[in-house]
């Protein structure tokens, strides 16, 4: 059967001399890989392949089987085109290391809609946002995508819990026996961020680049301890680098 289905890609692979396989998140079947045949040739079809670049936001229309792996399209258009991401080197940083984060955590093709309409709103708000918001942009996706999987850090901050414990994912009031936490700025950083119900708010919280680094760093670890075979994001130092 032929659906229609809004979908951010993910990863773009070349197959085969003119086509492509791509990994989209849709709202409607979730993680999808899709085989996609003519896009690379010359001529009319040359630039269908650059709607497929990581970041993009289609509409689509796909032909879905729950057998097959691998999946096809009869049509794609854009949903929303960016104004400033694909153009602007640290939003477009910013933007790929969303996309590699979310794509690390979609460990099966679940229908999320709640997930889904956080991710397509972030990416739209990142295309909009001011330098000072977009600093702090990958430590609020981080933090607040979290707990569309079941980790969320928990709002418990308080003048007698100021460690946050990585792997309790929560505040407590004593270092804990193992090095997986965070003090300090960092933990107050969090703790910021967890208030901030949309991405509008982050140009209000004041972070130097040095607490930034720290706090994607321990974020990282946050992921690989709640996340099966997370391992480490390829992303982040170049993020880190340009946001330096």
């Amino acid at each position: 059967m032929i659906y229609k289905t809004k979908g951010i890609v993910l990863r773009t692979i070349k197959y085969g001399e003119t086509s492509i396989v791509t990994n989209i998140f849709t709202e409607e079947f979730g993680l999808q890989a899709y085989l996609i045949n003519g896009v690379r040739t010359t001529g009319k079809t040359a630039s269908k392949a650059g709607m497929f670049q990581p970041t993009s936001i289609l509409n689509v229309e796909a032909y879905h089987n729950d057998l097959k792996n691998l999946q096809r399209l009869k049509e794609f258009r854009w949903s929303y085109l960016y104004q400033s991401i694909l153009t602007d080197i640290t939003k477009n940083a910013v933007a790929i290391f969303m996309v590699e984060l979310l794509h690390k955590c979609l460990k099966q093709p679940e229908k999320n809609v709640d997930l889904f309409a956080f991710c397509e709103d972030a990416f739209i708000t990142l295309d909009k946002a001011s330098d000072a918001a977009t600093a702090n942009f990958p430590v609020y996706f981080s933090i607040h995508l979290a707990g569309f999987f079941g980790f969320s850090p928990a709002e418990n901050f308080s003048d007698k819990r100021k460690v946050f414990d990585l792997q309790e994912g929560k505040f407590i009031s004593d270092t804990p026996q193992h090095s997986y936490y965070t003090d300090g700025d960092t933990a107050v950083s969090i703790a910021e961020i967890l208030k901030a119900r949309h991405p509008d708010h982050l140009a209000e919280i004041k972070m130097n680049k040095t607490s930034r680094r720290v706090l994607m760093n321990a974020l990282q670890t946050f992921y690989g301890l709640h996340i099966p075979e997370f391992g480490t994001m390829k992303t982040l130092s170049v993020l880190q680098e340009i946001l330096s």
